[in-house]
């Protein structure tokens, strides 16, 4: 077990996302890469790190107003996770049963988008249900240091230094950009926009000024209300 055990309806979400999920990816049924019944693997998996005591504490149900176990609500949500997460590691195929997913998968679902896409803006909007990176730019100007000032904060799957540097192509600025930070997440389009709505709820959208996702707000504050929106991450 990676996280402290607690009798909570957020621990099973944290657990089930960060520490079961990648352990069922690694049972000999996953493994082999056919389809297999994920119930089974997860019971197993669970019940391998936690006690019989811990899995029948009672909790509020995950997805109705009744009481569950720990053990149901933990089983509850990897099989969430399993369908529904960006990078799920498994491709759900109905009635319970799922397989492995190999890279030649999502290098397919990616083409797949490509084909669809007709620019970069287009590719990046019908990706963003994968990984990827939030990233946060200013110019040299407006950069202040122990206080706040304009930052824009984006998206993309792909590479930051291209993804602004495409933004600010033909714009009208005399300065090249100075990337402050990105961090790389799952489900990348849904993070980015809880990172703007929390900024806008504290007064930080600057509205009018040219071109969108633009706020008075310091580097600090970014990387807090990103860590806060998912605590595993990675920064560079």
């Amino acid at each position: 077990m990676t996280i402290p055990f607690e009798p909570t309806k957020s621990f099973c979400y944290r657990v089930a996302r960060y520490d079961f999920l990648d352990k069922v990816a690694h049972e000999p049924e996953a493994l082999t890469g056919l389809p297999f019944r994920l119930s089974p693997v997860t019971r197993r998996v669970i019940e391998r790190d936690l006690t019989t005591e811990q899995l029948a504490i009672q909790i509020p149900a995950a997805i109705a107003d009744r009481i569950d176990t720990v053990y149901g609500t933990i089983r509850y949500f990897v099989q969430l996770h399993a369908r529904k997460l960006a990078n799920s590691p498994f491709i759900w195929l109905g009635a319970g049963m799922f397989k492995l997913r190999e890279e030649s998968d999502i290098e397919q679902e990616m083409e797949e988008i490509e084909l669809e896409a007709t620019d970069e803006d287009d590719i990046e909007d019908a990706a963003s249900q994968f990984d990827g990176w939030i990233y946060a730019f200013s110019f040299p100007i407006l950069i202040q240091q122990n206080e706040a000032f304009p930052i824009k904060i984006g998206k993309t799957i792909r590479d930051v230094e291209a993804r602004v540097a495409y933004q600010c192509k033909g714009s009208a600025s005399f300065d090249n950009p100075v990337i402050l930070g990105s961090w790389q997440v799952n489900r990348v389009s849904s993070v980015e926009t809880a990172i703007h709505a929390t900024l806008k709820s504290r007064g930080r959208w600057r509205e009018n000024v040219p071109g969108t996702e633009w706020f008075n707000t310091t580097i600090s504050e970014i990387e807090t209300v990103v860590r806060f929106i998912q605590p595993q991450l990675n920064t560079r």
